[in-house]
């Protein structure tokens, strides 16, 4: 199995208390996921990101076909770090780490996602074609989404 990584780093005009206040309520993450993915939370318990969390989500990454995804929360640390991982959905693995470092001018983020494709060389030409610039594409409008909440003020 081929394991791919994707980190970001994004710097955020708010306190860290607001950050994480916004990254660590799942129910926030429609608003900064592109509009064509389709993402709709379908179960969730309305908390912000604890240990053993799940979250229930549909999603539709290519050609409007619709899949189930289930991620847990599966470590947090306060105003610092939390990770979740892929139960059922697209991704052999999916392996996500969002950090939170204070800095004198707002807040440093850093996602890093490892993930797996299934069906071994297809899913390797898959992510070569399509899914490795996918991923950056969605990203790339999270960045842009989180700009205009955070870093207009």
């Amino acid at each position: 199995m081929k394991v791919y990584k994707l980190e970001t780093v994004q710097h955020v005009n708010a306190t860290l208390d607001e950050c994480w206040a916004f990254f660590s309520s799942p129910q926030n993450l429609q608003k900064i996921t592109p509009l064509d993915m389709g993402f709709q939370i379908v179960d969730f318990d309305g908390r912000t990101a604890y240990p053993g969390q799940v979250i229930q989500y549909k999603v539709s990454p290519l050609a409007g076909i619709k899949l189930s995804w289930m991620t847990i929360i599966t470590a947090v640390k306060d105003k610092s770090y939390f990770i979740d991982e892929q139960r059922f959905g697209p991704y052999t693995l999916w392996h996500h780490k969002h950090f939170f470092e204070a800095t004198e001018n707002g807040v440093k983020m850093t996602d890093v996602v490892h993930y797996a494709l299934p069906l071994g060389f297809l899913g390797r030409i898959m992510n070569t074609l399509v899914v490795k610039s996918k991923l950056k594409d969605i990203f790339s409008y999270r960045e842009k989404a989180v700009d205009e909440l955070f870093n207009t003020k």
